[in-house]
């Protein structure tokens, strides 16, 4: 369907239909826009996995050091 049909049918309806066709425009908007987030924010499991492990490193290189190696009772070769 053409765009100057469309227009021409919506054209020949009621204010009250129009406001129909323009609140149900509206409806599919949102929801496709809905769609279109979601499949941007599906990630792939290597990328979850990367992200997940880089939040759970953040900041630990300014933690301080809690034990030296004269508080190790072995020490592995």
């Amino acid at each position: 369907m053409q765009l100057e049909e469309l227009i021409a049918k919506v054209s020949r309806l009621s204010a009250a239909r129009q406001q129909e066709v323009l609140d149900f425009v509206t409806f599919l908007e949102q929801r496709y826009a809905d769609e279109q987030v979601a499949e941007q924010a599906d990630w792939s499991d290597h990328q979850f996995h990367a992200l997940s492990i880089d939040q759970a490193m953040r900041g630990l290189e300014f933690e301080p050091d809690l034990y030296s190696e004269d508080d190790l009772k072995e020490r592995w070769q």
